[in-house]
């Protein structure tokens, strides 16, 4: 029986399915409430809701065990990464299994001389990075948190380089996944192009495992700059900084990270990541390239930053001066937390078009500021895509209310500028609401569709995108 919309699965059923994986999985089958709890977090104002059980496959055909047991008895499945996403995707509202890949972490193969990598879904970008090194490789979607990259793959994450490398939409070549029957697919490939038959990899990139779930990637690699070059540049207002930014991507230099801190985010990371930065809206940079062509880079920037009042552009040449600018840009998140302890960060997202990013944001920091809330924002400007973090007492409804109401103007003011409500969370259960004002009525009718003909029971992370 397919779970419908408030039902779990009945307990005789989930009675079989659980003892079928416990003895079928031995140490790897979990029901121990702290598995079950680290397995389903939110940073919404939606709470937790674990699953009953937590399985760690191996590998594809272990999966496809796990799903077809559960198509069998009508257990609903939730596929889990390293849990770093952000709008609910985890959450289990009707309980039943987590699938994670925690164990499915094998890089499966480096093709260096065709610029491609095959790994399991439980590799993290890190690792993967880590592995890449000496062959002169990386890959560069860089989310922030070091997220496995079946999970970044589910939820089409970007991240800090997108600008110049795209997202993980450009950067999946190929993937094999255990669709809800529980058969094996394989979408997409190594070739660098193909134009036969129905996209797959895209359909599933992006699908946050309602679909089916992610076991192996081929990915797109890159050749490691043969120089790189940052620098933080601050300025005198965050439409400032935006119309630097605009005009920097619309002059064609071909920036690798440009990121936007305002004010209070800038002062929440001097605090925690013990910088001395004017505690003004600050552009974080990175270039590039070859030594000529990062100073090139680099100094038509600072030509276009003093334009709009920015500088100076200060430089972050070295290897260690540049890695701990990125790590303050990437603890920014718990930069923003520390600056009220016990509350939560409700961390959203939007992307507009870039020519309406500083009216977007001005307009976004008047609604902060009227609504009372403790909201720093952060972004990857170079893309339009910008992220507001609400500091909020959990305990307290009327700020839960206040955030959830905030949420919603946001992406409506996204919206009408023409704009998506996520850059690169995803959807999870907090943006669902959201879809439809995006898409149109047509649209979400051929997404139910699509997830009706794949997932005609609804146990693939059921209550997340769409409701069949």
């Amino acid at each position: 029986m397919a779970p419908a919309a408030g039902m779990r699965p009945s307990p005789d059923a989930l009675s079989v399915v659980m003892d079928a994986l416990s003895r079928r999985l031995a140490d790897r089958f979990s029901v121990s409430a702290a598995v079950r709890e680290q397995h389903a977090h939110t940073l919404t104002w939606i709470q937790n809701q674990p699953p009953d059980c937590v399985v760690f496959p191996r590998d594809t055909a272990e999966v496809a065990e796990v799903v077809r047991l559960c198509v069998r008895h009508g257990a609903p499945i939730v596929p889990f990464g390293t849990g770093t996403s952000l709008e609910g995707h985890v959450n289990a509202p009707f309980g039943g299994v987590c699938v994670s890949t925690e164990r499915m972490s094998e890089i499966v193969a480096v093709h260096p001389e065709d610029l491609d990598a095959v790994v399991q879904p439980g590799v993290t970008r890190r690792r993967l990075n880590d592995h890449l090194r000496d062959q002169g490789l990386f890959f560069p979607i860089d989310p922030g948190a070091d997220a496995s990259l079946g999970g970044m793959a589910a939820t089409r994450a970007s991240g800090t380089n997108a600008v110049r490398y795209g997202t993980m939409r450009d950067n999946v070549l190929g993937l094999t996944a255990v669709l809800a029957s529980g058969e094996i697919i394989r979408a997409g490939g190594r070739a660098k192009k193909s134009s036969s038959g129905y996209d797959l990899t895209r359909l599933l990139v992006g699908s946050e495992g309602t679909l089916g779930i992610i076991t192996e990637l081929t990915l797109r690699l890159h050749g490691t700059p043969e120089a790189i070059a940052a620098g933080v540049c601050p300025f005198p207002s965050v439409a400032a900084a935006c119309a630097a930014t605009t005009a920097t991507i619309q002059c064609g230099i071909p920036v690798a990270r440009i990121e936007l801190l305002d004010a209070l985010q800038v002062r929440a990371c001097n605090a925690y990541s013990k910088l001395a930065l004017p505690e003004v809206p600050t552009l974080f940079l990175e270039f590039h390239g070859s030594d000529a062509g990062v100073a090139e880079q680099s100094e038509r920037f600072g030509e276009i930053a003093a334009d709009f009042g920015g500088g100076p552009f200060e430089w972050a040449t070295r290897t260690e001066e540049r890695n701990r600018l990125w790590q303050a840009r990437h603890d920014a998140f718990w930069a923003a937390a520390a600056m009220r302890p016990g509350a939560r960060p409700m961390s959203t997202d939007v992307c507009v078009p870039i020519s309406r990013l500083a009216d977007c944001v001005a307009e976004t920091q008047a609604d902060i500021a009227a609504s009372g809330l403790v909201a720093p924002i952060v972004g990857h400007v170079g893309d339009g895509n910008f992220h507001c973090l609400p500091l909020i007492d959990m305990a307290d409804p009327a700020e839960i209310a206040a955030c959830e109401a905030f949420v919603g103007r946001l992406v409506e003011r996204a919206l009408a500028m023409g704009g998506a409500c996520s850059g690169e969370h995803g959807v999870g259960q907090a943006k669902m609401k959201h879809l439809e004002a995006e898409h149109g009525a047509g649209a979400m009718a051929a997404m139910r569709a699509i997830k009706r003909a794949l997932d005609p029971q609804n146990i693939m992370n059921p209550g997340k995108i769409v409701i069949p």
